[in-house]
């Protein structure tokens, strides 16, 4: 515990000033997670070691399992999401790639499991620093992703992301990002909320599953077959019907992400835009930056010098990257001219993947604005404003 820290004796309702590491595991801590499994990587690390400093002290109830990998530390999450437990851990970069062979386990079997990831840069060259390389190579695997901006949003984000994930129409994983060393390592303040607050806001979970009830065992991981198979017990589904439900929950898991943003925003006063993507000054504006992370809050300082110097230019910043809300960016975009998207990652052999996704989007609009690609940031290099 650093000083600052020891300074609050209250850890409810306080205003702290925390790293976006601390900041994700007093979410933890007040979300009551009951399991944690973990393996340690930089810059990711201190989020597990402040769960089990929690755990040690009896502030958190809860059962830290350690493990040989991150492999194994996201298949103990699945094995305890499945009977029933609140469940969640952290990662970033390789460990998030170890993961890769669990993480469409998790979405295929609805276990609302939260990772947070510390973004790092891909190997090789080996790097330590901060780009979204990672968090971008799981858009496909049947995860909702949000990407944060400070320290307030990923506490804020935490507590939002369990009670959509265990939302009954949802039913799925979630991982919530931020970027290594420029928030997982430094301190802001951030506004710790009374526990029976969020208590009310995010009620014990009700699993769809609950294998440590062996009266109403459900099996999981069944074998499918490409077709419907009618039996006299009743109807199996196929692959195909399982992932269409998975894909039909995703998308309609949009509105759902809206309104519990909305709820968290009428019940402790803090709001993200309309939970999907932040705005500033774009009501006047003809060119557009869009980006996410803290290169979306570098640039909400570039802006005022440049509106100073009489360019009308306005950011979107993009919180919500699965499911990527397509319909909701061609409503905003419908009527702007010019559109900068700042890309901290590559989608090797193309572009960046906020520019091409965008342009995808965009692509029915009668009117479509210009759009242009920069790729900016790898490996933690200074994005300068």
């Amino acid at each position: 515990m650093t000083v600052i820290e020891k300074q609050k004796t209250n850890l409810d309702e306080n205003i702290m000033i925390l790293t976006g590491n601390h900041a994700a595991a007093h979410a933890f801590r007040q979300a009551k997670v009951g399991v944690v499994s973990a393996y340690p990587i930089t810059p990711q690390s201190p989020v597990v070691e402040k769960i089990a400093e929690f755990i040690a002290e009896g502030k958190l109830k809860a059962r830290f399992v350690k493990v040989e990998s991150e492999h194994s530390a996201l298949a103990v999450c699945c094995a305890a999401s499945a009977t029933g437990s609140r469940v969640g851990t952290a990662t970033s970069a390789h460990g998030l790639e170890l993961m890769y062979e669990m993480l469409p386990w998790a979405a295929g079997n609805r276990l609302p499991i939260i990772i947070n990831l510390a973004t790092r840069s891909l190997g090789a060259p080996w790097s330590v620093w901060t780009d979204h390389s990672d968090f971008i190579t799981i858009r496909d695997v049947g995860w909702i992703q949000f990407m944060c901006e400070n320290n307030q949003e990923i506490y804020d984000t935490n507590l939002q992301a369990f009670k959509i994930a265990e939302d009954p129409r949802v039913f799925l994983p979630s991982i919530v990002a931020y970027d290594g060393y420029i928030l997982s390592h430094t301190m802001m303040p951030v506004k710790l909320e009374n526990q029976d607050k969020i208590d009310e806001f995010l009620p014990p979970l009700n699993h769809h599953i609950n294998l440590s009830d062996i009266s109403k065992v459900k099996g999981i991981d069944p074998v499918t077959t490409p077709h419907i198979i009618k039996r006299a017990e009743g109807t199996a589904p196929g692959y195909y019907e399982y992932r269409y439900a998975l894909q039909r929950s995703l998308e309609n898991s949009i509105d759902i992400i809206k309104d519990v943003h909305d709820e968290f925003a009428r019940k402790f006063g803090r709001s993200y835009g309309n939970g999907i993507y932040k705005t500033v000054q774009t009501e006047d504006a003809d060119t557009i930056i869009y980006a996410m992370g803290s290169v979306a809050s570098q640039a909400r300082v570039a802006i005022k010098q440049l509106r100073a110097e009489g360019l009308k230019i306005g950011i979107v910043s993009l919180r919500l990257f699965r499911p990527y809300p397509s319909e909701h960016l061609r409503e905003f975009f419908k009527d702007k001219e010019n559109i900068i998207v700042f890309d901290r990652d590559i989608g090797y052999g193309y572009e960046g993947v906020l520019s091409y996704e965008l342009k995808a989007a965009l692509y029915s609009l009668q009117k479509r604005p210009n759009i242009k690609g920069f790729i900016v940031g790898l490996g933690g290099r200074d994005v300068k404003t």
